[in-house]
């Protein structure tokens, strides 16, 4: 069973958000690193692109498969986790510790149409 963390935020494509006043920490679940395999490479976006929710903003690629990261909320990167260009391999040893970007959300009620932990995890057993 992948780790799911409550008081975060997740979308249906494996993404997570944790949030810090106006701001949103992105990332993939456990489950995504999981089934993905052993991170090769992350794709990042630039600071100050604009992310809209549903719409990709970056890839991780692995051993295994490539998979677009789709943004679970709107917003301005504010930050990315330049980290994850020498050590794609974080996202592995931890997906929620190893966040993507940073994103300071335009519309905060765009989080009413996430999942919490215990719907995410409901999602994940089907």
């Amino acid at each position: 069973m992948a780790k799911v963390i409550e008081g975060l935020y997740y979308s249906e494509s494996h993404e997570y958000v944790r949030v810090e006043g106006d701001f949103g920490f992105i990332g993939i679940t456990d489950y995504a690193q999981n089934a993905l395999g052993n991170v090769v490479y992350v794709d990042l976006p630039e600071v100050d692109d604009e992310v809209t929710a549903g719409e990709e903003f970056g890839a991780v690629e692995s051993v295994k498969a490539a998979s677009d990261l789709m943004s679970p909320v709107s917003g301005t990167i504010v930050e990315v986790n330049d980290a994850l260009d020498d050590q794609p391999e974080l996202v592995n040893q931890d997906a929620f510790a190893n966040w993507i970007i940073k994103v300071e959300m335009s519309d905060k009620s765009e989080l009413d149409n996430l999942m919490d932990a215990k719907a995410y995890a409901a999602f994940c057993e089907k």
